[in-house]
């Protein structure tokens, strides 16, 4: 019995350890995952800062790990499920915060009827004249927020379910709408 009380202490330290390696990773990582948005948005202050921060956290834990992954491997596995823990998080994360602006390209058939229908919700529409496999048809530029491009999708699908859309983000505009 004294064998088994010898070892817990140690287990439970152990455990502690690899617990503590997966929450570092999943603020290290997830706070990479929202660093990379923010250079692909072109906000260099937020980046520089979330790399900052980044970087000061992996290099703790990485030390920590190399040090001692000798004397227990599972540190090994908690860091690895850390990264991947953490990426899963920032991007569920970045998807909550959704930052920046989009355009929804729409081409259909109904361009006139969708035009005014989403204008008359308040987005922002341009819409031109082009030709299509099949003939003519109407192409919607529709300007929104990143969240709100899931509701503009769904209208235009309301009003043209056959209609083809492309979203893209928009990291400069000469000028944004609202």
């Amino acid at each position: 019995m004294p064998l088994a009380a010898a070892t817990e202490p140690s287990l439970l330290h152990a455990t502690l350890v690899c617990v503590g390696i997966v929450l570092a990773r999943v603020v290290d990582v997830s706070t990479g995952v929202l660093r990379t948005v923010a250079v692909i948005h072109g906000r260099r202050t937020l980046a520089c800062a979330l790399g900052f921060f980044e970087v000061l956290v992996w290099v703790l834990v990485v030390s920590q790990v190399i040090e001692t992954v000798g004397e227990n491997p599972w540190y090994a596995i908690a860091y690895a499920m850390g990264f991947a823990a953490g990426n899963f998080i920032g991007i569920t994360l970045e998807g909550h915060f959704a930052l920046g602006r989009q355009v929804v390209r729409v081409f259909t058939r109904n361009g006139p009827q969708m035009a005014i229908t989403l204008r008359a919700e308040g987005l922002t529409v341009t819409s031109f004249d082009g030709e299509g496999r099949d003939g003519p048809v109407q192409m919607l530029f529709i300007e929104t927020t990143r969240r709100g491009a899931p509701s503009a999708i769904e209208r235009a699908r309301a009003i043209d379910p056959a209609c083809y859309y492309i979203v893209d983000d928009i990291r400069t505009a000469s000028a944004t709408s609202k």
